[in-house]
């Protein structure tokens, strides 16, 4: 016996669905793609002065610069070196 072909409807609904999959596939890398983006982050003479040990900046204002710090580590306006240094010194007034 022959096997019976697949009908035009179940053909249209496997077609759907993998365009569906397709969408999904694309949406995701493009929001991966989005959120791996980083801002580039201008240089604030305040945050600056706050790294260096100038002025007397909030715990929140401290983790703001933390997560600047890694920003720019990550987009490669630092080196290892400059972040390791910068880290150090953002620690140090944490403890202090």
């Amino acid at each position: 016996m022959a096997k019976q072909r697949s009908s035009f409807a179940k053909l249209q609904r496997d077609k759907a669905k993998k365009e569906r999959a397709a969408n999904k596939r694309a949406s995701r890398r493009d929001r991966k793609d989005s959120d791996s983006e980083v801002a580039v982050v201008e240089e604030d003479v305040d945050a600056v002065s706050m790294v260096t040990g100038k002025g007397e900046p909030s715990p929140q204002e401290l983790l703001a610069l933390v997560e600047d710090l890694h920003a720019r580590l990550a987009a490669g306006q630092i080196s290892d070196e400059e972040f390791e240094e910068a880290k150090v010194e953002l620690f140090a007034r944490l403890q202090s």
